[in-house]
């Protein structure tokens, strides 16, 4: 995520409404009832973007074997 924040010192910037940013977030669910978060440094945005792409690949490929299984057995093979 991208995400603008306010520090809440008075006389910052962000108290006139320029706020602080981008700083990027990074929020996962481990369990069903898990989610964590932390932030991630500009200089290692593009290494999670890369690990988030490796995931969105590893996922749709289980979603395709789980239909090609699923139409298997709905065959009876």
């Amino acid at each position: 995520m991208e995400r603008y924040v306010t520090c809440g010192k008075p006389g910052c910037k962000c108290a006139r409404g320029e706020r602080h940013g981008p700083v990027w977030y990074l929020s996962v669910t481990l369990k069903a009832d898990q989610t964590v978060g932390m932030q991630v440094p500009a200089e290692q945005l593009e290494l999670v973007r890369g690990w988030l792409e490796n995931y969105r690949q590893l996922k749709q490929s289980l979603e395709t074997i789980c239909e090609i299984n699923w139409e298997l057995l709905r065959r009876g093979r």
